[in-house]
């Protein structure tokens, strides 16, 4: 796991998942190439992912940033936890998100906590349901947090305002 913070790019926060060396075997021998999963977030609600494959290490995790720069989208944040409970799923993957009080902390493993830090929730509990593998514990963590919807959304589905909603 590895932050790293790039100012030309408006304090985006990169946040290095997992690193996976393949080999490949040839006539001379074994040729060894790498994959990275890189997570890139704003810290304030945008957040996207990416995997990147080259040769070199550096060269795959630069890959996976510049998908995940284009991957970015918003999700809905509280102040510091997410709005209500969700269950995200992809493949075997599944992760539960719910929020937490201010001052819980993110209690989440590897790659969930990546996800949810570089989209900047603060206090929030998970639990990886099913498969640990990072690839879709990642892509279940970013469909969970992509299905969140407002307060606002809500009444306004309902045609209703959120005071309406919250006085019952």
């Amino acid at each position: 796991m590895a932050n790293l913070v790039n100012e030309k790019d408006d304090q985006l926060i990169e946040k290095i998942v997992f690193i996976n060396r393949v080999a490949k075997v040839v006539k001379g021998g074994r040729r060894f190439s790498f994959s990275a999963i890189v997570v890139v977030g704003d810290g304030a609600g945008k957040v996207g992912y990416g995997l990147g494959k080259a040769n070199q290490v550096p060269d795959a995790i630069r890959k996976g940033v510049d998908q995940a720069k284009k991957d970015m989208k918003l999700v809905s944040i509280t102040d510091t936890s997410i709005p209500h409970e969700i269950h995200g799923k992809f493949g075997a993957g599944r992760v539960m998100l719910k929020p937490a009080s201010p001052g819980t902390g993110v209690i989440a493993g590897g790659a969930v906590r990546a996800v949810l830090e570089a989209a900047g929730v603060h206090d929030i509990l998970t639990k990886c349901l099913g498969s640990h593998n990072p690839h879709n514990l990642v892509k279940a963590t970013l469909d969970g947090l992509r299905g969140l919807r407002t307060p606002e959304r809500i009444a306004a589905n309902r045609d209703k305002t959120v005071e309406e909603i919250y006085r019952k």
